[in-house]
């Protein structure tokens, strides 16, 4: 019992290290260090990059800014079926603006209406840090408060793609938020993920080409987000090559 005890105890030490050398909030290290029971440990997973992940628990930062942000996006949806349904009354030209990508995408299949929604909001958006933005860092918005000031960081990419693929028709359970550390800049970054014909394509407004999870080089898997829950991803090795 005390050699178990003992090797999960070093377990979570070395974990909280790991996570302390990427940057992540104190109240995340203390959760994951404690969550390392709970990781599913068979070898292949449904999720981007095919590895494990664990459910964070109620409190995680993560998880925080994603509930708050769902809360801002039910009440966008809500501006965009006013808008949708009456043009001519709408409210909001980001909402104009967000329906008219969706429009354009919805007639498309597949790869091409991912594609469309990956170029369309990349171009729609300039980048742009959230401290040049709000004078904070690490600040996550729903899509019509990003495209009414044109601009936004990575987190505000995916979150945008993520809700307008869902607007098209994409099942949730093939739609996902993907954050990953940057190995060879230092810096975290955050894709939004679509599975289609059983494979995960990477939308990155870093390129206008989705890019599979497989193919993906230089960045370690963090956290994968869905519309119920965000999950830590259980060791996961950096993506290789160059």
């Amino acid at each position: 019992m005390w050699k178990t005890f003992h090797s999960r105890t070093w377990r979570a030490v070395l974990i909280a290290s790991a996570l302390l050398l990427i940057g992540l909030p104190t109240e995340l290290i203390a959760e994951t260090a404690g969550s390392t029971g709970s990781v599913d440990r068979a070898t292949r997973s449904d999720e981007p990059f095919e590895l494990s992940a664990a459910t964070v628990s109620t409190g995680a930062a993560v998880q925080e800014k994603w509930l708050d942000v769902e809360r801002q996006v039910d009440d966008e949806r809500q501006v965009l079926r006013i808008c949708e349904q009456n043009p001519a009354s709408c409210p909001s030209p980001a909402a104009l603006e967000f329906l008219a990508i969706i429009d354009s995408a919805r007639p498309l299949k597949g790869r091409a209406q991912l594609g469309e929604i990956n170029r369309a909001i990349n171009l729609a958006i300039r980048l742009t840090s959230d401290l040049a933005l709000y004078g904070a860092e690490d600040v996550w918005s729903p899509p019509l408060a990003t495209l009414a000031i044109g601009a936004g960081d990575c987190e505000d990419y995916a979150i945008a793609k993520f809700v307008a693929l869902r607007e098209v028709g994409i099942s949730p359970d093939d739609l996902r938020i993907v954050i990953m550390r940057d190995t060879l800049h230092g810096e975290d970054h955050a894709v939004a993920a679509a599975r289609l014909d059983g494979h995960w394509l990477t939308l990155d407004n870093r390129r206008m080409a989705m890019v599979e999870d497989v193919d993906v080089r230089n960045y370690r898997p963090l956290f994968v987000i869905d519309q119920d829950t965000v999950r830590l991803y259980a060791e996961a090795p950096p993506t290789s090559g160059g």
